[in-house]
């Protein structure tokens, strides 16, 4: 299109693709990821300074940039259209999702909180509202399934006990460990949640079924009941 920038009108040395066939893809910054699937820029503005500034508005935070739907992707920067949008939000979910398979992968005994959140944080990840899982393990403590239980409101979803136990008896497992989200950013637990922790501790007790932990996931950080020495006894 007349007046746009393209990778290919760029200096050899800046063109984002030889360089990843130089150095491999880990050596291009996430502007030059991104101006890869943009392939161009917009009127007067080249790729790459169209991903740099999307960048320095969501802080460099790639997670800001893929909790955009297309449409605001759209109406925040003018001028890139909805193949574009689609594209670079395409590429984000596919990385999201690959992070969350080679954590399945591995399999890894889930005995601390830390590594807890990394098997599950991708459940979470953009979500608007709230959602209550939980991860159901082995006697080993390996994970068997992660099951959503409930999707609720901006601060509120309400959770079943007994689906909860029935998807641990169905599936055989020997602990649990309870998981929701605040969108909120508060990392601090409700009354509500209190309760909620200690109704499903009693009741999983009576079929011989430990609740390891109740983890509270937020953007980039979480709170561990057990960590904390909450969990009811």
């Amino acid at each position: 299109m007349s007046g746009e920038i393209l990778i290919r009108d760029m200096a050899e040395d800046q063109r984002p693709r030889e360089k990843a066939l130089r150095h491999g893809i880990k050596s291009l910054s996430n502007a030059e990821l991104m101006a890869i699937l943009f392939g161009t820029g917009m009127r007067g503005k080249s790729v790459i300074t169209l991903s740099e500034e999307i960048l320095r508005d969501n802080d460099n935070h790639l997670s800001r940039v893929a909790r955009l739907s297309v449409k605001d992707f759209m109406n925040r920067y003018k001028g890139v259209g909805m193949a574009k949008a689609i594209s670079i939000l395409a590429a984000l979910e596919l990385g999201s999702r690959s992070a969350a398979d080679a954590a399945s992968i591995t399999q890894p005994v889930i005995n601390s909180s830390k590594i807890a959140v990394e098997v599950m944080r991708h459940h979470f990840e953009r979500l608007p509202h709230e959602e209550f899982w939980i991860m159901l393990l082995s006697q080993a403590g390996k994970v068997i399934r992660e099951v959503c239980v409930s999707r609720g409101g901006i601060s509120l979803t309400a959770v079943d006990v007994k689906l909860i136990l029935k998807s641990a008896i169905e599936n055989y497992a020997s602990a649990m460990i309870l998981f929701h989200n605040h969108p909120s950013g508060a990392l601090k637990p409700s009354p509500q949640d209190d309760a909620l922790t200690r109704k499903i501790c009693e009741a999983a007790r009576l079929l011989d079924i430990r609740v390891n932990d109740h983890i509270i996931i937020t953007d980039g950080a979480h709170y561990s009941y057990h960590d904390n020495g909450l969990m009811p006894g």
